[in-house]
């Protein structure tokens, strides 16, 4: 009798764990990321308009009043500091073109397979996209990423400050 019961506490518990690991993994929409060494797949989610070319230093833009939204970029790529994302690093290099922010490429993300991979596929086209929405590393965490977007957050800062 006791082998039974051990028996029937150790499959429910497997049950338990695979119920839980699909309905997690069911939540999470998979977003395919850009592999290393491709210049841009995915294109800024706006156009850049054409508002500095008298010169002035300042562009008109529908982003947060911060102090690196407000302020113009000097164009180059800018590669930024290798943080540490507890199950990887992060590092990114920000492309500035015609002052803003234009494209943030990813050269190392965790990359670890099974869930980490998964994860970094989920939030980094999101934190992408966002930082070039606000023109700035200030942006919000992925759930379930927090540690990948405060490593992407510093990364970016520090490539953002090079363009300065």
């Amino acid at each position: 009798m006791k082998k039974v019961f051990l028996s029937l506490l150790v499959i429910g518990t497997f049950l338990f764990y695979a119920l839980h690991q699909k309905s997690e993994s069911s939540a999470i929409q998979a977003v395919p990321v850009a592999p290393q060494g491709s210049s841009s797949s995915n294109p800024p989610p706006q156009t850049p308009t054409s508002s500095t070319a008298g010169g002035s230093g300042q562009t008109t833009q529908p982003a947060p009043a911060t102090s690196a939204s407000s302020s113009q970029y000097k164009n180059g790529t800018y590669t930024g500091s290798v943080a540490d994302a507890f199950y990887g690093n992060v590092q990114v290099q920000a492309v500035i073109t015609n002052g803003r922010l234009s494209d943030i490429q990813f050269l190392q993300y965790p990359t670890d397979p099974g869930h980490t991979s998964e994860v970094s596929s989920i939030a980094l086209p999101i934190l992408k996209q966002e930082a070039i929405q606000n023109q700035s590393a200030q942006v919000d965490a992925v759930s379930g990423a927090s540690d990948t977007s405060q490593a992407f957050q510093q990364s970016l800062q520090v490539a953002l400050q090079k363009a300065q």
